[in-house]
């Protein structure tokens, strides 16, 4: 029996995988969004860009992998344990199809507890911290060296961007807090408030 399978594309070719794929008669499902961008000229346009970035999703049984594996721009299945791929939910990629028509979306970055970001907007755009839980937003723990204090705050999501690096050993509850080391509080001339 099928099943979906996410499918690791080559860099900005997934609309490209997917006209190889139908070509081919592959079922496979491309999640699009649309962004309005304004060119240089002022003209507005519409684009229709991948919603997962390098990913695809194909129909297949997993004896007729070989051919997923063909198309050109197909780099690999996404894997599961033991080196075999993952089955994704018939209902998960149903909801997929059915539910991204009907909202506007656009990709996120994922944020998770003990990864460091940036706050790029708000009264503290520029300030670096750590994630420590999310509830109904997210808590990033900002540190000032000059006074060894930290602090945390509420934040929105769209307000966050990762950062490369996550902290070792930090756990999502504030005993954590005092053991994070602080970082400078000015660099570059633009405030900063990173931890380790």
């Amino acid at each position: 029996m099928p099943k979906w399978f996410a499918v690791y594309t080559s860099p900005r070719h997934e609309k490209r995988v997917a006209q190889h794929m139908a070509a081919r008669e592959i079922e496979h499902y491309l999640p699009l969004y649309h962004p309005l961008r304004k060119w240089r000229d002022g003209s507005t346009v519409t684009l229709d860009l991948p919603l997962f970035p390098g990913y695809l999703f194909v129909r297949t049984r997993r004896s007729e992998r070989v051919q997923v594996l063909e198309v050109p721009g197909v780099l690999t299945f996404v894997g599961g344990t033991g080196g075999q791929p993952a089955a994704l939910p018939d209902a998960e990629i149903e909801a997929l199809r059915v539910g991204l028509p009907l909202r506007q979306v656009e990709p996120h970055t994922l944020l998770t507890v003990g990864k460091r970001a940036r706050i790029r907007s708000g009264a503290l755009a520029g300030m670096e911290g750590v994630v420590v839980r999310q509830k109904n937003g997210l808590r990033v723990v900002l540190t000032v060296e000059l006074i060894m204090q930290s602090m945390a705050v509420e934040v929105d999501g769209s307000e966050l961007e990762p950062l490369d690096a996550a902290v070792p050993g930090c756990v999502s509850d504030s005993a954590s807090w005092p053991a994070l080391r602080p970082a400078q509080l000015f660099r570059n001339g633009r405030a900063r408030l990173a931890l380790p």
